[in-house]
């Protein structure tokens, strides 16, 4: 192990007050890092999970799943900066429907589910160092969504990018914060223990906990998935969906043939020789959604049998400095997925679910179809399908994938596409007010630049 470059980071991240359990991951991690670990996980290591159980085929006893629902935490990840938008801010504070951002629909969501349950259902959101301070301004205007002494956030660690060349801590005088990146979602475990919010969760006596990301406005809270994973007694589990073609990007689970435990395999750790194997959705035929289950106790057992380590692999992340400086100096950025965790708890399982459970957004052509009437919003504040099949969306990138210049082309709203297939919009374009799309709707660069009022769009 490089003595000087672990010493300087682990110095750095002290100094930084990071606790010492976050330091102990990291230094697990660098190890690794030094060893030439990549966390690839090759076909021939691997077997495909075909047969996980269906939400479709539960039944729910109506009192357990009450009994169940008020010994639930929700927690929602929300230390993204939608970067690739063009962000600079936490990405859950987006407009999506009706003026209200994620953050907002999500805390209604909550509410909702409480007015209906009476459960307690806290909700807790893991922030980054970037995106604590917007995301509380937000949660102050709902004075009844805090549940006793229990916070209303818990902060995601932080860790130092690594040069490439001698992975010691990268020095960045221009901006000093981008030394730093969080390091993955993996984190949620030992921010959880490190923050005390675990121990504080057990002690008002909440056995379980619903994850998933602050862009999916897709998982309201869902008694009937609670008492399913109740009564499964499994300690951990993961929402997966039926993939489709176009969803040959997405991580899967599989059974790994030397120990029979279920793991994830993301597309960072497929070797790029066997990408065609981990596209194939007939060979892989679910991908996971990151929306998670698990037992607090059981965590509780696992952190403590680890010393606070758990023990996830490795993603080596290779980025510049600066993200929006493609020169800047090379870093690692070491990660770690939460949803890996599933090899670590023995008896873990999954559930496939509806696709109305994965909405996430990741890009503006996935904010155009939010915003669009293929969706509505119902009681539960939750987006709800108008349409038999969602219409696929495609952008020109060049113009429409920064959120300035996307909302800029889009001044009046975006364009009806109840009635298209798909809409594709090629060079660049002012959209007016009640624009509609239908069939195979195309613009082409050649089309005049501002698309007038009532204008419909065909192919």
């Amino acid at each position: 192990m490089s003595t000087e470059g672990l010493s300087q980071a682990q110095r750095k991240m002290r100094e930084e007050g990071v606790p010492q359990t976050a330091i102990d991951v990291f230094t697990r991690y660098y190890d690794q890092l030094e060893q030439g670990v990549t966390g690839s996980i090759p076909e021939d290591t691997i077997e495909p999970y075909l047969d996980p159980q269906r939400l479709e085929d539960v039944r729910m006893d109506p009192f357990q799943a009450k009994e169940v629902f008020d010994k639930l935490v929700v927690i929602n990840l929300n230390g993204g900066l939608g970067t690739s938008m063009g962000m600079d801010r936490a990405k859950s504070l987006l407009p999506v429907r009706d003026g209200k951002s994620f953050l907002e629909l999500i805390v209604e969501q909550v509410l909702a589910a409480r007015r209906a349950t009476g459960a307690r259902l806290p909700l807790l959101f893991m922030n980054s160092f970037r995106t604590q301070a917007d995301t509380l301004e937000v949660l102050a205007k709902y004075p009844d969504l805090p549940v006793g002494d229990l916070p209303l956030d818990f902060l995601q660690n932080k860790e130092p990018k690594l040069r490439t060349d001698d992975l010691t801590p990268v020095d960045w005088k221009a901006d000093p914060s981008l030394e730093w990146c969080p390091p993955g979602h993996g984190d949620l475990y030992t921010a959880l223990q490190t923050s005390g919010v675990l121990q504080q969760l057990l002690d008002a006596g909440f056995r379980y906990a619903s994850v998933s990301n602050s862009d999916n406005l897709g998982t309201i809270p869902n008694p009937v998935i609670a008492s399913w994973f109740a009564s499964s007694g499994a300690p951990y589990a993961a929402e997966l969906c039926r993939r489709t073609p176009a969803d040959r990007k997405g991580g899967h689970l599989a059974v790994r043939k030397a120990d029979g435990r279920l793991i994830l395999r993301d597309t960072a750790q497929t070797p790029p020789e066997e990408m065609d194997f981990f596209t194939d959705e007939h060979r892989h035929p679910f991908f996971h959604t990151n929306n998670l289950w698990f037992d607090l106790v059981k965590l509780d057992e696992v952190l403590k049998a680890n010393d606070g380590v758990m023990p996830l692999p490795l993603i080596r992340n290779e980025k510049t400095v600066d993200p929006a400086d493609k020169t800047s100096t090379p870093v690692y950025q070491i990660e770690s997925a939460m949803g890996a965790a599933i090899e670590v708890f023995e008896g873990a399982t999954a559930i496939v679910v509806g696709r109305d459970r994965f909405l996430p957004v990741k890009a503006t052509s996935d904010l155009l179809l939010v915003r669009s009437d293929a969706y509505d919003l119902d009681d539960r504040r939750a987006l709800v399908q108008r349409v038999e099949t969602v219409p696929t969306v495609s952008l020109d990138a060049e113009h429409y994938k920064l959120i300035g210049d996307f909302d800029e082309r889009f001044p009046a709203g975006v364009p009806s596409i109840r009635e298209a297939r798909s809409l594709s919009v090629e060079g660049d374009h002012v959209f007016g007010a009640g624009v509609i799309a239908r069939g195979e709707a195309r613009v082409t660069a050649e089309d005049p630049r501002e698309i007038p009022d009532g204008t419909v769009i065909e192919g």
